[in-house]
């Protein structure tokens, strides 16, 4: 068995340089690596290009490293939650490339499985189908995808072992399962690092074989993005 142990989110994104191109999990704020993107933020790393359904938002998640300036190009499929993404956006300083979630996450899946392209219906007709090839299937025209190619990948699961082996909870599984394994290094942190044999081999969702650095985070905020509570009767 390999020890995939790391200390902490500093060790972990090591090797990360000016622009690479990383796939970071999470949907919303639900299931981000906090202590990866913070480590990120503390680094000083610029002219990334990041692979992510959103942006977080103004003070938390992605948008802190935009707030500093260190992202160049966003590949994402909702960003309506940060008003410093719309700024930068509308005034050109940050290029944004939208893509349709199922298309986005697919193309996370792919890269995972080694599969190179594929096609889907999704978004022809549109913006999005610009300069692709087109084929139809079964009398359906469907527009051609690629697979990303991300020099790194960093998910967040609830519970991992020292081989990498992951287990998400709940709706935090979203875009961390796809993006594990997606990238040409991934780095996993948890929030529960156990040893090998805790983890029940039939809960495992990530093998350790997709995993090349884990850590255990701390101080997860775990941030609703909007809460809404019911008034008193």
């Amino acid at each position: 068995m390999i020890d995939k142990r790391v200390k902490n989110a500093q060790e972990a994104i090591d090797g990360i340089q000016d622009g690479m191109t990383l796939m970071l999990g999470g949907f919303g704020l639900c299931g981000i690596p906090e202590n990866s993107i913070n480590a990120l933020v503390e680094s000083n790393v610029k002219d990334l290009t990041c692979i992510s359904n959103n942006a977080g938002v103004d003070d938390f998640g992605l948008g802190l490293l935009l707030h500093k300036r260190q992202i160049k190009k966003m590949i994402s499929s909702y960003v309506g939650e940060n008003a410093e993404f719309e700024r930068q956006m509308l005034s050109g300083e940050l290029e944004v490339e939208l893509t349709p979630q199922g298309t986005l996450a697919e193309k996370c899946r792919a890269a995972q499985a080694g599969i190179p392209a594929f096609y889907t219906p999704a978004g022809f007709g549109t913006e999005v189908a610009e300069g692709k090839e087109v084929k139809d299937f079964n009398g359906k025209p469907h527009i051609l995808e690629h697979a990303y190619d991300a020099d790194y990948s960093i998910v967040k699961a609830w519970k991992g072992d020292h081989a990498g082996n992951l287990i998400f909870k709940g709706s935090a599984r979203n875009f961390n399962h796809p993006m594990a394994g997606a990238g040409k290094i991934t780095i996993a942190e948890v929030e529960e690092l156990v040893a090998p044999g805790e983890l029940d081999p039939n809960q495992i969702h990530i093998p350790g074989i997709m995993i090349q650095r884990i850590f255990q985070g701390e101080k997860f905020e775990k941030r609703i993005e909007q809460r809404t509570v019911r008034k008193k009767d």
